[in-house]
């Protein structure tokens, strides 16, 4: 089982600790909305560049999960391959949850959650952390101030743009021909914006993906 954690690097606070049985992205969509449902949206995401995060496989590393965060205005940052110092605080986190709750592990997914959760409570409830001043998560923890809005809002591009909306098949119609971009983000709209005479950039969002020159 493979822990998807969720955490605040300002108040500690660990939001989710959920056991997966692979890093496929549908089940991490419905955690962070669950999520962001209760303690809306913050500024920026910070990951490693793994699914459900991020995939070599699709313009830009794009996933349906990090689309959703573009849309929802959320910032991804991704840290440089092999710099989990980067993430240092979640890191951490991740090391103490693996020694506490993993070795060794539980025989089935639902005892392995159940001491997931307990060691969730003891993180944020209990734990005395010397980098809070010997506080506790919890009483750190606040709502993000942008709460998770009724419907995903859609992506706009100022009318500088050129926008062209992603067929089913990943492709956009450009000067006559089909041009490939992804399937992640089919049926939604891309910008390209002209550099100089021959050269663009796509954008979804305010994320750019490419550049390329249209010869």
């Amino acid at each position: 089982m493979l822990p998807l954690t969720i955490a605040d690097p300002a108040s500690r606070f660990v939001f989710a600790i959920d056991g997966q049985i692979s890093t496929s992205v549908a089940p991490a969509l419905s955690v962070f909305e669950r999520v962001f449902r209760e303690w809306g949206l913050p500024e920026q995401m910070i990951t490693d560049n793994g699914c459900p995060f991020c995939t070599p496989r699709a313009l830009g590393g794009l996933t349906e999960l990090s689309k959703m965060w573009i849309k929802l205005g959320i910032q991804h940052v991704r840290i440089v391959p092999g710099r989990p110092q980067q993430n240092g605080i979640h890191e951490r986190m991740h090391r103490t949850l693996k020694q506490e709750a993993t070795r060794p592990p539980e025989a089935n997914m639902k005892a392995q959650q159940y001491r997931f959760d307990g060691f969730r409570h003891e993180f944020n409830h209990v734990r005395l952390h010397q980098a809070l001043g010997q506080e506790r998560p919890a009483t750190r923890v606040q709502p993000y101030r942008r709460p998770y809005p009724d419907r995903i809002p859609a992506v706009e591009y100022p009318c500088s743009f050129e926008v062209r909306k992603v067929r089913s098949n990943g492709q956009i119609k450009w000067n006559g021909d089909l041009l490939f971009v992804s399937e992640v983000l089919r049926e939604e709209p891309v910008g390209l914006v002209q550099i100089d005479d021959e050269r663009w950039r796509l954008y979804f969002g305010p994320v750019h993906l490419a550049s390329w020159n249209e010869r």
